[in-house]
């Protein structure tokens, strides 16, 4: 799960933490050689540098490097599912075309993707499959790109207004 606000923990490198959450989730050691080999494709994915990877997990990050070492955890983790919470949120035009880049190239039929947004700037670089709208944590509509599109042209008050009318009918 990648977090609207990460949190910082220092003293734990980059590097390190996710050697270690390989290990774990592999349950066995990665050799170091074959780490290294597959930490830097995926760091020139996402255009990051050997001296990012070597500092503390998000300590100091701005909020572009911090989604940035977020998608590059779900990069070197693979997982079967993942849920990004705003990740576009604070992000300048560059940074989003480089997580959703990220994206794109990891989607496949081995991972699935919920991508948590309330605007739809970053459905510009990656397509949906399907939108959901929520209200109340409900999901009240639910389409396919153009939806986000509609709502990105008439926001989210006639989908709220539609809520209220089906609740009073």
């Amino acid at each position: 799960m990648a977090f609207q606000y990460p949190v910082a923990v220092p003293g734990v490198s980059v590097v390190n933490f996710l050697r270690l959450a390989l290990k774990s989730l592999r349950g066995t050691d990665v050799p170091v050689v074959q780490f290294r080999k597959l930490l830097r494709e995926k760091m020139q994915l996402l255009k990051v540098d050997d001296a990012f990877v070597n500092r503390y997990l998000n300590e100091g990050f701005s909020g572009g490097e911090k989604k940035r070492n977020e998608i590059l955890q779900l990069a070197v983790l693979q997982p079967e599912f993942a849920i990004l919470d705003e990740t576009d949120s604070g992000l300048d035009i560059d940074a989003v075309r480089i997580v959703a880049n990220a994206v794109n190239t990891m989607r496949g039929p081995d991972i699935g993707f919920l991508i948590i947004t309330h605007y739809s700037r970053i459905l510009n670089y990656v397509e949906p499959d399907v939108v959901h709208v929520l209200v109340d944590g409900r999901i009240v509509r639910s389409g396919g790109p153009e939806l986000a599109h509609e709502l990105e042209q008439r926001g989210y008050d006639w989908v709220v207004q539609e809520v209220l009318s089906q609740k009073e009918g």
